[in-house]
């Protein structure tokens, strides 16, 4: 377009020099037909030039029309392009957190059916033992010793006479239930962890089956983590979850007993029980615990932890 502008601004300058200097040949000279031709030839030419630059301008008009409509259909798709990649981003961040969710969902059911069978296992044990306790107490009196006489007591001077019978164990008169298990808490918070393992130890001893037998089996989990024997605080840990897994104490377990694992540079068993408790009890004390520790670690959370 600028070159086209170029030269009709040069042939409308030779156009004017010709009819500005052609008037001041003398008259007396007539103008010869050569230079009448030439006059016609230059207008043919000026009115081609202007034909062309309308020509010229028709044509850029259109292109620079069809440039604006590219531009403008390129900024759109690339717009509609990026509208679908936020899309499937957030369609892929949806479905990783459903997937998340499920399988979290998945391994609290598997946590609940394995505290079932663990439960149902101690009840059949109990129930053994029960059984055993009342054979016992059905069988037949022992016979008589040497040196008896039936329906007489035993003779002067033979074993078991004038007094209870020797060899026979004397029944252990089980402690009373809440000062047993308080007192352990008090020795576990004054340090003195001997004396609060055998108080703790003596609460499952004689009350296996009470609720506060899963805070003593806790309070055992703690003085074995304290003591950073991990093994043995993750087998009482794992005690309470699954025989006593409404005790109020099962909240921390798992907490503790994901700290004892990553302890143990058991990382991943570590962030899937934090990521379950999370599951499990997402309101609680140790579940923001729980979050503060895999932030801490750089572990994504989901939406649905």
């Amino acid at each position: 377009m600028h070159i086209s502008g170029v030269i009709r601004n040069r042939l409308l300058a030779a156009a004017v020099l010709s009819f500005v200097f052609l008037p001041s040949v003398p008259r007396a000279h007539a103008v010869s037909k050569e230079i009448v031709e030439l006059q016609t030839q230059v207008q043919q030419l000026l009115d081609q030039v202007q034909r062309l630059q309308s020509t010229l301008d028709t044509k850029m008009g259109v292109l620079q029309h069809l440039a604006e409509q590219t531009a403008d259909e390129a900024n759109q798709m690339t717009t509609a392009v990026t509208a679908l990649q936020q899309k499937l981003n957030t369609q892929n961040e949806a479905a990783g957190g459903k997937l998340d969710t499920v399988s979290g969902q998945v391994q609290s059911l598997n946590d609940s059916v394995d505290e079932l069978k663990a439960r149902i296992a101690k009840l059949d044990k109990s129930v053994q033992d029960l059984q055993t306790q009342l054979q016992n107490m059905q069988a037949p009196p022992a016979q008589a010793q040497p040196g008896t006489t039936p329906g007489a007591g035993p003779m002067p001077g033979t074993p078991g006479a004038g007094g209870p019978a020797q060899g026979t164990p004397s029944a252990q008169q089980a402690p009373p239930l809440q000062e047993t298990l308080q007192a352990g808490e008090r020795d576990y918070n004054a340090g003195r962890y001997d004396v609060a393992i055998g108080e703790f130890q003596s609460v499952l001893q004689f009350y296996p089956l009470d609720d506060l037998a899963g805070t003593a089996q806790f309070y055992l989990g703690e003085i074995a983590y304290q003591q950073k024997d991990y093994a043995a605080a993750i087998k009482s840990y794992n005690a309470v979850l699954e025989g006593f897994s409404g005790n109020t104490k099962a909240p921390a377990a798992q907490l503790h007993k994901g700290y004892a694992l990553l302890a143990e540079n058991k990382k991943d068993e570590g962030i899937h029980e934090l990521r379950s408790l999370i599951q499990r009890h997402p309101q609680t004390p140790e579940a923001r615990a729980a979050r503060s520790k895999l932030n801490g670690m750089g572990v994504r959370i989901t939406a649905g932890h």
